[in-house]
């Protein structure tokens, strides 16, 4: 029992001399301690010295007990107070054993297995290196598994369907170039990861307490290892994308405590009309201002829709005022099959439909063409996006109903695709209906095109409404950062995205530990997975137990407080445990 291990006390027992069931004088220095079950409430004895019997059952059934009087008054006084020194003492030495600490391990430094309450089984460097290693390769195995899905996706469409079972063909490094992105995102989470476990261990340690600016600087000196990223714009994106979540974290903690909210910030359909007022900007900037947006976002736009980019330059000319490039424009109409003959100015006042899409003449017949042309490129796209990460991050969770997986991650990529394919229709229709009533082109009507194209963001789920709104925002302020800087109303400072994300990243590890319910459910359970879940939620300061967010095997995120039924029964049951009046003799 644990009783065994417990430091030996000194007690002396003392009876007053003259009674019939006297047991003596009795000092016996640092006697051991009698073992407790104190889940049965009983007493046990040691296994190296016998029980000691009580008065009580030393006295035989004949002898008759002792009469009231002086001295059996003075007896039963003396024996409480035997009892209480007793029971003092047990008190004192379960609290000197639950409070003596573990001895480091032979032969390291008491620094290098120093463990925290956060991460008893492991010294914090083995913490830190164990959440690096983790999160490292739980990034690079999204990144690739994505990669190879596509890669199969493409020799699909090509009907190479033998190809499939071909390795040297599926994940050949001529086909398929994921290894170095996959290396620098598994360094960015991995990274991060790492150093944001050991800066807090270390903070800990040096303040001697758990503080708020502890997660403040341990995130935002993690932050840097966003150098991992070696292009500025993906650095810059992500930066402005932690900010909209940083952002939309202070707003929900500032609404929660009534101090500030937006007006119609109780509109049902808000996320929708930010996600249309991001996406004006977006598309602006595209055909307008292409330069100012990433370029991976560019061609993405530009594969996705049905006009190709000579068109778009002839567009932005036309919109500018400037001369049409005509030769090259010809040079391009004349590839496209069914194109007729059309006499091209060199100062247009509007591009025609002819020349936006060449292909047919009839303007519902190209939006039928442009939905259905998109919806087949992107279901791929979409599909791996969805199926790949899951698995990954809930892999035990896809062994145990893989049919009942790929059926969920379908109807996501068909109700995601369909978003898409509605949403290049809705901009295509609109630009065919400005040229069907007016013969003078403005940059204004592609800004408005594309606010109402932001309307196909309803064929999603609501709670994926704030999640694209969030996730083009970035992009909208990114490009806006652009235009800006080049007219000179903004200063260029160099590595800008990289302080700027420390400092978001400060800010979402602050709101993440010690008000969680201000982030979205996404972001809150994307970032505890890539983190062990090792983050805990502060309690109240009334209570002293810590809780822990624990990842259960399923990948689903049990950080659930327990119930204050279930809390009450297991303080009742401690206190039960450890009653030291209910043990017999004390």
């Amino acid at each position: 029992t644990a009783a065994a291990s417990l430091p030996r006390a000194s007690v002396s027992c003392k009876v007053r001399p003259g009674n019939h069931h006297q047991l003596g004088t009795r000092t016996e220095e640092r006697s051991p301690l009698v073992p407790v079950d104190f889940k049965c409430g009983g007493v046990s004895s040691h296994p190296s010295s016998p029980a000691m019997p009580s008065p009580r059952a030393s006295r035989s059934p004949s002898t008759p007990p002792a009469l009231g009087g002086a001295d059996g008054a003075g007896e039963g006084d003396s024996a409480q107070r035997r009892a209480r020194e007793a029971e003092e003492l047990l008190r004192e030495a379960l609290r000197r054993q639950s409070e003596r600490p573990q001895p480091p391990d032979r032969g390291l430094p008491a620094s290098s297995t120093h463990r925290c309450d956060r991460h008893p089984d492991d010294s914090c460097v083995a913490h830190a290196v164990g959440n690096l290693c983790q999160s490292f390769l739980l990034s690079y195995g999204v990144r690739v598994g994505v990669g190879i899905l596509l890669r199969a996706f493409k020799l699909a469409r090509r009907h190479s369907y033998s190809s499939l079972l071909d390795l040297k063909q599926l994940v050949s490094e001529k086909d398929l170039i994921v290894r170095e992105e996959a290396c620098r995102i598994g360094l960015l989470f991995g990274g991060f990861t790492g150093s944001y476990h050991a800066l807090r261990c270390l903070l800990r340690r040096m303040r001697k307490k758990e503080r708020p600016s502890n997660a403040v600087l341990a995130g935002m000196v993690a932050g840097l290892s966003v150098l991992a990223l070696d292009d500025s714009s993906r650095r810059r994106t992500l930066a402005l994308y932690l900010l909209a979540r940083l952002s939309q974290c202070a707003y929900n903690s500032a609404k929660s405590n009534n101090k500030f909210h937006f007006w119609g910030s109780q509109w049902g359909h808000g996320d929708s009309l930010l996600f249309a007022l991001a996406c004006s900007q977006v598309m602006y900037a595209f055909v307008m201002r292409p330069e100012s947006l990433p370029k991976a976002y560019q061609d993405f736009i530009q594969k996705t829709g049905p006009v190709a980019e000579p068109v778009y330059k002839a567009v932005r000319e036309c919109c500018r005022g400037g001369p049409v490039d005509v030769v090259s424009l010809s040079a391009f109409l004349s590839k496209k099959k069914g194109f007729s003959s059309i006499k091209l100015e060199k100062y247009p006042s509007i591009i025609p439909c002819s020349i936006i899409h060449p292909g047919t003449n009839s303007c519902l017949v190209q939006n039928v063409n442009a939905v259905s042309a998109t919806f087949r490129k992107t279901f791929p796209l979409y599909f791996s996006l969805t199926f790949v990460p899951f698995v990954v991050l809930h892999l035990q969770r896809f062994m145990q109903s893989p049919a009942l997986t790929c059926w969920n991650a379908v109807k996501a990529a068909i109700r995601s695709t369909t978003f898409i394919s509605a949403f290049v229709g809705i901009f295509q229709a609109a630009i065919c209906f400005h040229r069907n009533v007016s013969s003078k082109d403005h940059k204004l009507v592609y800004w408005l095109a594309g606010g109402m194209a932001g309307a196909s963001v309803l064929f999603e789920k609501k709670n994926r409404r704030a999640e694209l709104a969030l996730y083009v925002l970035p992009r909208a302020g990114d490009s806006l950062w652009n235009i800006l800087v080049n007219r000179r109303l903004l200063p260029n400072v160099k590595n800008a995205e990289v302080a700027l994300f420390c400092f978001c990243m400060g800010g979402i590890m602050y709101y993440l530990e010690y008000e969680p319910d201000t982030m979205a459910p996404f972001l809150r359970g994307l970032i505890r997975r890539f983190l062990a879940s090792r983050i805990s939620n502060p309690d109240p300061p009334s209570s002293q137990e810590t809780m822990y967010p624990y990842i259960q095997p399923d990948g689903s995120l049990g950080n659930e407080p327990e119930s204050k039924e279930k809390l009450d029964k297991g303080t009742a049951a401690t206190r039960e445990k450890y009653n030291l009046e209910a043990i017999p003799g004390l």
